[in-house]
């Protein structure tokens, strides 16, 4: 018989409250005490839960760490600036300023790295955050196609190539000047990060990125 997930027992609806407060507990506690000593027990007594409701949501440390970054980046919209390019910049703002906070930075670092030993923790990653936050390319992508800025792609596989070929590029280039880089995404860089996105490395550059004669 196939085992049921925590979310999936019967018993006692979960609380929504309780579920805000471990998440937010783990986050505060990842960055206290780091992946190496955060424990289970730490996280409920700072969420004031029993130790038994959080094993009953979550399997084990890593799937909790998940959960409480991937809540994190649920935070991200899709800004309506008027531009493919604009609404691009918007987003990529928003996704750096989430990368800058203290749990963002500790959490998503540390389940990656444990992620590279474990295939259900990577599986679970690209399940909570990767493929929850392709949504912003799927509405940022068929709002531009409705301006007539992208053509549309009738091919689905194709369409899906598409869409995870954009998400990496974005994500890809955004944590690696924040976290890998340390180097800060500002209005500048993302500036020039979304032009080079749209235009392609052999487009001339803006004006304003030109010498002066």
């Amino acid at each position: 018989m196939q085992s049921r997930s925590p979310a999936s027992r019967a018993g006692r609806p979960r609380s929504t409250a309780a579920d805000a407060a471990i998440l937010a507990a783990t986050r505060e506690a990842l960055v206290e005490l780091g992946w190496s000593r955060l424990t289970l027990g730490d996280v409920a007594i700072r969420a004031g839960v029993a130790k038994t409701t959080l094993y009953r949501r979550w399997a084990g440390k890593n799937e909790l760490v998940v959960d409480a970054v991937a809540e994190l980046f649920d935070e991200l919209t899709l800004p309506d600036r008027g531009s493919l390019a604009e609404d691009i910049e918007g987003v990529v703002l928003q996704f750096a300023a989430i990368l800058a906070r203290p749990e963002a930075r500790s959490g998503l670092m540390a389940v990656v790295a444990e992620a590279t030993r474990d295939d259900a923790l990577r599986e679970r990653i690209r399940a909570s955050i990767v493929e929850r936050q392709k949504r912003l390319v799927l509405a940022g992508r068929a709002r531009a196609q409705a301006r007539g800025e992208l053509p549309s792609e009738p091919d689905a596989r194709e369409a899906a190539r598409t869409v995870d070929l954009i998400f990496d590029m974005v994500a890809g280039a955004v944590v690696h000047r924040t976290l890998v880089s340390a180097e800060p995404a500002d209005e500048e860089w993302v500036h020039g990060f979304t032009r080079v996105l749209l235009s392609g490395l052999a487009a001339a550059p803006d004006r304003g990125d030109r010498e002066a004669p």
